[in-house]
This record gives structure tokens, C-alpha cells and sequence, in this order.
């Protein structure tokens, strides 16, 4: 039978309840990780009653994949946003490039949680992400985003696939490790500049390998 709480929950605002449970999850799976978080626990997070998590979800394998699934939705949109505007921009593009570097950087300093997530995903050997179709989607996306943006040919997709896992990269550092290894090599990740050189340097280094493929086919 349907607790009398979260039936009232549900009928008061069922999609505002999702999203904040999907919001606590989100919160609780990157701070904890999966295996140290509850449903109950989202339940008192997200301020609804314990039994609601699992009423809207079932388990919590099903609410972890949700939040992973909502993630990657949220890249996709930033994808296809930046993509719209970089090519109706008419910009050559090193400068779209640019862009593009800078609008990573900036989608990743917003969504700290999918960081951590992705780093928890990664370490604790764990294999959900095969199970979100929707990250391989996103993926892909974004290769052929970028080819399309940066006017290279289809037989580069190797290339951009090397370049894109090297932005990851780039970008993530300074809020994955920054903080640890940035010290090491001289540098203050709580600098008011810091993002900003950053995201020079990757820039910088992107631009570099454009013009090193743009040549290639000249």
C-alpha cells in the first residue's frame, strides 16, 4: 500500500518532488557515494518522507542511474546550445575553439556533483555508466558538434575524439586535483585569475593542434 504521506506528496506536486529528490540524490551520491547513501537518506535530504525515494524510483540502482541520466541531459543541452551559437556566429574557427574551452570550463565550475560523480564512477570500479545509453549519446554529440564547429572532415574523427577527451581532461583538473597537485606545481587554485589563465593555457594548446590539423589538409 501507498504511504499516506507521499500520496499526499505526489498529489500536492508529484514533479516537484522528483526533482528534489533527484537533487538530494545528486548531492548525497557525489558528497557520500553509492554505497554510503540510502534512500532514506535522499528521503530526509530532500525533505520528503523516507518511503518517497523509492515510490517515484523503485530502487536505488533505478535513482542513481536517474541522476547520472539528468546529468548527461544537462551536457547535451549545453552541447547543443553552444553549437547553435557557435555556428551562427560566423567566427573563424581558433576563435570558436576558444569558446567552446570556456564554455566547458564554466559548464564544469556550475555542476561540481557531476564531477565528483563521474570521479566516484570511475574509482569505485563501478559500471553503471553502461547502463546509461544517454552518456554514449551525449558523447557522440558532442564529437560531431565540435567537427562541425571547428569545419574539419569526417575522417578526423579520431583526432576530435582525442582532442575532446584532452579538454575533459584539462577542464576537470583544477576541480578534481587542483587543489592537491595544482600546489605541487606552484600554482593557487584559490587565485581570483586562476580559471581564467586556465583556461588560456588549455586554449592555447587547442589551438595548436587546430592548426596542426589545418594544415595537415591544406
Amino acid at each position: 500500500m501507498l504511504p499516506a504521506v507521499a500520496s499526499r506528496e505526489r498529489e500536492r506536486n508529484p514533479a516537484r518532488s522528483r526533482e528534489l529528490i533527484l537533487d538530494a540524490a545528486e548531492r548525497l551520491f557525489a558528497a557520500r557515494g553509492y554505497e554510503a547513501t540510502s534512500l532514506s537518506d535522499v528521503g530526509r535530504e530532500a525533505g520528503v518522507s523516507r518511503a518517497t525515494p523509492g515510490y517515484f524510483f523503485g530502487s536505488k540502482a533505478d535513482l542513481y542511474r536517474a541522476v547520472l541520466e539528468r546529468c548527461f541531459e544537462d551536457v547535451r543541452r549545453a552541447v547543443r546550445e553552444g553549437r547553435e551559437r557557435a555556428l551562427q556566429s560566423g567566427q573563424a574557427p581558433e576563435i570558436i575553439l576558444a569558446g567552446a574551452v570556456s564554455d566547458y570550463f564554466d559548464f564544469v565550475a556550475a555542476r561540481p556533483n557531476f564531477v565528483k560523480l563521474m570521479q566516484r564512477e570511475g574509482l569505485s570500479g563501478r559500471r553503471t555508466l553502461d547502463d546509461v545509453p544517454l552518456g554514449l549519446v551525449t558523447g557522440q554529440e558532442m564529437l560531431a558538434a565540435l567537427a562541425q564547429e571547428l569545419a574539419l572532415p569526417a575522417a578526423e574523427h579520431l583526432e576530435v575524439a582525442q582532442m575532446l577527451s584532452s579538454l575533459i581532461a584539462l577542464a576537470w583538473f583544477p576541480f578534481v586535483q587542483g587543489d592537491v597537485l595544482g600546489r605541487v606545481a606552484g600554482l593557487d587554485p584559490t587565485a581570483p585569475n586562476h580559471v581564467e589563465l586556465r583556461k588560456k593555457h588549455v586554449t592555447e594548446l587547442l589551438v595548436g593542434w587546430l592548426r596542426a590539423r589545418t594544415a595537415f589538409h591544406r
